[in-house]
């Protein structure tokens, strides 16, 4: 709108050198026509001060004036070819008089993706000499965009992506503003925000088939009794509700974080994530990780490097939020980051920023994990996924293909709709495994709530720990390419610890496990899975320490317990060689334990040899499942 009021101004700063048009011999019905456009341009009614602009040109067709803000007015209404067409016609009829309008004809041929004749347009516009400082600093900036933009697409040519978003339809979108989607990790369920009658709720849409979503429902539960709300997020496997809001009972001076449970009876009462994350700042645009024990979030509190920073907090041992982290200055830059959304690969992470270079106002950016686990420099989405105006939050499904974005385009059915589109392939996310299932008693068939947690094999390093719910439900989402240790703990149990060979599956896939911990009893025997000798050898492979390790927690959580180490062999070669290289082997493992501290009178160790087979040793697979090594509770 101040471009409009500014309109004056440049009439004087233009018509000291005008060539051909003369604001004097306008027509002066044309004149008092657009006054009038003029004041209702000043109280903010753009779409109705179009026909005004429209019947000025029409009384006068030689009236620039009109044109330059016929022109300016598409372009605030984002008609970005009826706006360039309109500077175009204004400067054919007079060039010298244009020249302080070449700026926002540059902006609005960006709108169009025509970078290369805005960079063209805003260097005619920096060699008018008394350009004030405001005007040079904007021009500046735009030139620095448009040369971003004509770089990025060198850079990034693929003719074979088309950006095509399609609105999400009438079981989505109203007449009201939809943004802030959020998928579960099988698309299955949508939540969202709309903003209507002065206040914002959340609503939610259950997938029906591929892209096509179910009529929209209020989420149930009395989350929706507080007005004051804004952006959120659910858990990839939909059990959790975490929001940004102003609540009447519990928040502190500005914006905060909620979480809210699934229950059988919907959404429960939400409750502040707490005061190490909440503070008298500003904090919003929450998302979570895959495996929930880590929050992404946005807020201007001090420390940051700019005016709204992205922070994480990692949640502790007891279930609380530890103290937030800044995601560093390499993320952060001297502007806004906001909206930030974590896939379910845990390693990519969507965010936009003002800050950061890019095509002008905010961009969305994708920053990626090392293999170290260190974030990456962020990266510009392009265009045309990022334009001229500000972007909103993005969501992307599961299997990385799909984008889910809030956007005012001419189909929408009133503000903002959500849109979904294919994201282009170099801006994806990492190819993903889903496992998930329940942890249970082995005796009595009962839920246990534990934390499984999972290991690559590859470095036997902890890429996660997952706790159940109160029911023993588990989900986890593995990066493909690897091969993965899953193991389990609870007081009161022998450890559970299995290999799964993932490293040759099919990306995208769900797979159910259900786990079964056995009670410390006396007698029971349990095989380690992941202690895998080589042929003849009796060094402990690496792969076998995580699961060793599950075994001394075993014995430090119950300082009572006795154990044999056994190893066993196929009946492969002599009979005697056989029974001294599984004595070997039982020992170097009652040796790596006696290293970590565990009293030697609490364990000892025997050579079964090929004595007590458990399959048969007629086949390959036979023999590899006598192949093992065990250890038996002798002692409580």
């Amino acid at each position: 709108m101040k471009a409009f009021l500014a309109v004056a101004a440049l009439f004087i700063s233009a018509a000291g050198f005008s060539q051909v048009y003369d604001p004097e011999k306008v027509n002066a019905k044309a004149i008092k026509t657009y006054e009038k456009a003029l004041d209702v341009l000043s109280d903010g009614r753009i779409k109705d001060a179009v026909p005004l602009l429209a019947q000025s040109i029409k009384e006068d067709s030689s009236f620039v004036d009109a044109y330059l803000s016929l022109a300016g007015a598409m372009g605030e209404l984002k008609k970005y070819d009826q706006a360039v067409k309109l500077y175009e016609r204004a400067r054919t009829k007079d060039t010298a008089y244009f020249i302080v309008y070449s700026l926002p004809y540059s902006i609005n041929l960006a709108g169009l993706g025509r970078f290369e004749e805005a960079l063209q347009a805003v260097n005619h516009f920096l060699k008018y000499p008394r350009l004030n400082e405001r005007s040079l600093k904007s021009a500046q900036y735009r030139k620095r965009s448009y040369e971003f933009a004509i770089n990025y697409a060198a850079q990034h040519k693929d003719s074979r992506y088309n950006f095509a978003p399609v609105n999400l339809g009438d079981s989505v979108n109203t007449v009201q503003s939809e943004y802030y989607p959020s998928v579960t990790v099988t698309d299955s369920l949508l939540v969202f925000t709309r903003r209507g009658n002065q206040r914002e709720d959340f609503f939610e849409s259950t997938m029906r088939t591929k892209g096509n979503f179910g009529k929209w429902k209020a989420i149930a539960g009395d989350i929706n009794e507080e007005t004051n709300k804004g952006a959120l997020s659910v858990s990839q496997d939909g059990e959790w509700l975490i929001f940004a809001g102003q609540l009447s009972t519990q928040s502190y001076k500005s914006f905060d974080i909620y979480i809210s449970y699934q229950t059988p009876q919907g959404w429960s009462e939400p409750q502040s994530v707490g005061d190490k994350i909440n503070t008298d700042f500003y904090e919003s645009g929450p998302t979570l990780s895959p495996d929930k024990r880590s929050l992404y979030f946005v807020s201007d509190r001090p420390g940051g490097y700019g005016g709204r920073d992205l922070w994480v907090s990692h949640r502790l041992a007891n279930g609380k939020w530890g103290e937030p982290e800044n995601m560093g200055p390499q993320i952060n830059s001297a502007g806004d980051e906001q909206t930030p959304f974590i896939h379910a690969d845990n390693q990519t992470l969507y965010y936009t920023s003002d800050g950061l270079q890019g095509y002008g106002n905010s961009d969305l950016f994708v920053v990626r994990k090392d293999v170290s686990g260190k974030w990456g420099k962020p990266e510009n989405l392009g265009y045309p996924i990022n334009t001229i105006e500000n972007e909103g939050s993005l969501a992307v499904s599961a299997d990385g293909l799909t984008a889910y974005y809030a956007s005012d385009k001419s189909d929408s059915r009133g503000g903002y709709d959500l849109y979904r589109f294919d994201l282009r392939p170099d801006i994806r996310p990492y190819r993903t495994l889903y496992v998930k299932g329940k942890v249970i008693d082995k005796k009595t068939n009962k839920p246990l709530p534990s934390t499984v947690e999972l290991i690559d094999n590859s470095n036997n390093d902890a890429l996660m720990k997952v706790s159940t719910d109160e029911v023993g439900d588990y989900f986890i989402t593995l990066p493909t390419g690897k091969d993965y240790t899953f193991t389990v703990n609870r007081k009161g149990y022998l450890f559970y610890s299995e290999f799964y060979p993932l490293k040759n599956k099919e990306a995208d896939s769900v797979y159910k496990k259900d786990i079964y911990l056995q009670p410390v009893e006396m007698n029971v025997v349990t095989t380690f899975n992941n202690v895998q000798f080589a042929t003849n050898s009796f060094e402990l492979p690496v792969g076998a320490y995580a699961e060793l390790d599950k075994l001394l927690q075993v014995l430090t959580e119950n300082p009572s317990l006795k154990v044999e180490i056994g190893g066993h062999t196929d009946n492969v070669g002599k009979a005697e060689d056989n029974l001294r290289l599984s004595t070997n082997r039982a020992k170097a493992i009652v040796d790596y334990l006696v290293g970590k501290g565990v009293n030697i009178n609490r364990m000892s160790y025997k050579g079964y040899g090929a004595t007590q087979p458990v399959a048969d040793n007629a086949t390959e697979e036979g023999r590899a499942k006598n192949r093992r090594t065990t250890f038996t509770v002798v002692g409580l």
